[in-house]
């Protein structure tokens, strides 16, 4: 038995919108949520022409595809997206004469773009992760879709039919885990580190923080819940309620003091040089499906924002000095640096609310523009929520 997608109704117009365009080919993104039984795909999103591109149409073969261009595209989305959502696939649009060959094109971008997303990420997958990712082939002259899946797992990996089923209404009540981290992490720069590489140093530091969040304890509405239970247990729908509503449930987050079971320790002298100091309150939120969601999926999605919005911020402040100020030159003085703060921007139809990260003096026009060019949204002013203050 192959895998079944549940498609939102909104992606399928949004695919067919794609495939009206007299072009040889269109590539994007599909975002949604996994889970042992089917696949929900909340999202479609095109791949935003190179400057270059935007005068002219893609070059007719498959061949000029600019693998790079997409997986850095990937690596951008999965920034944009809240716990419980990642990028599930890729899609391609083509003309019936580049259909054969695009089966190919698909199968490579499919794994290129799971590499580069794993690449970056903090957080080690469990055992019954789901690891079948989506090649969607729609023909832009017969409408045709035609669903396969490959295992990313396995680099030898063959095509398996997938069932692609449209849904109205698929998100419109997924239920939400919204929690505040307080954040303290310091990590020494050690002497013998070479020309105090400040991102190789935090990324490890990281590491070690994001090991500690898996193995905190959850309080969900102030109660430890058993992780094979229900999430919404004992919680009753509103009756005559049709209009879509979030069920909120507020998490709180217990960090161990001491790791491991061994009262005894070891300690390690190392010669510092400097340290970095991660402080704050950092605002997360997961998302996951409502056909009876268990309780460790949910906290596992939580868990994976909580990790990703810090790496993440990381990331985006080491990309903006390097924009701003070049090569980083050693310097012995206090330096100190605002991470972005995290904002939410609904998406129609749903309960699902799409991420981002603002400096302090971005202008909403800078975020309105890259929801259009990362997401293909276009977002009102007064949709922009910041969830929290600006952090150091």
């Amino acid at each position: 038995m192959g895998r079944t997608y549940f498609v939102e109704e909104a992606v399928g117009q949004y695919l067919s919108g794609l495939s009206a365009k007299l072009r040889p080919y269109i590539t994007g993104l599909l975002i949604g949520q996994c889970s042992a039984q089917r696949d929900y795909v909340i999202r479609a999103v095109r791949t935003p022409p190179k400057e270059e591109q935007k005068e002219d149409a893609p070059s007719p073969k498959l061949a000029s595809i600019d693998e790079e261009w997409i997986t850095t595209h990937a690596s951008q989305v999965s920034r944009m997206l809240p716990g419980g959502l990642l990028v599930l696939g890729v899609f391609i649009i083509v003309t019936p004469e580049l259909a054969k060959e695009s089966q190919n094109a698909l199968r490579k971008l499919v794994f290129a773009v799971e590499k580069a997303l794993t690449r970056r990420r903090l957080w080690k997958p469990v055992e019954e992760e789901v690891s079948d990712r989506a090649a969607l082939q729609i023909c832009s002259a017969t409408k045709k879709v035609v669903c396969r899946t490959y295992d990313v797992q396995d680099p030898k990996s063959s095509a398996k039919p997938a069932d692609w089923k449209y849904q109205s209404a698929l998100s419109a009540s997924w239920p939400a885990l919204d929690c505040t981290v307080n954040v303290n992490i310091h990590i020494p720069l050690l002497a013998t580190s070479p020309n105090h590489d400040l991102e190789k140093n935090t990324k490890n530091g990281l590491n070690r923080w994001s090991k500690q969040i898996e193995d905190s304890v959850f309080l969900i509405n102030g109660r430890v819940k058993d992780g094979d239970t229900e999430l919404l247990e004992g919680q009753k729908k509103l009756k005559g309620n049709t209009q879509s509503s979030t069920q909120f449930s507020d998490v709180k987050v217990l960090t161990q003091l001491s790791q491991g079971s061994s009262p005894r320790s070891t300690a390690t002298v190392q010669v510092c040089s400097g340290s970095i100091n991660l402080r704050g309150a950092v605002k997360c939120r997961a998302y996951v499906h409502n056909n009876k969601p268990k309780v460790k999926e949910a906290l596992q999605a939580l868990k994976r924002d909580i990790i990703n919005t810090l790496s993440d911020r990381c990331e985006i402040l080491f990309e903006d000095l390097i924009i701003n100020e070049g090569p980083r030159k050693k310097s012995f003085e206090r330096e100190y640096h605002v991470l972005p703060q995290r904002l939410f921007v609904p998406v129609a139809g749903s309960t699902v609310m799409l991420s981002d990260y603002k400096f302090g003096d971005e202008a909403a026009g800078e975020i309105q523009e890259r929801f259009v060019e990362m997401l293909d949204q276009s977002v009102q002013p007064e949709d922009i929520h910041v969830a929290e203050e600006a952090n150091t």
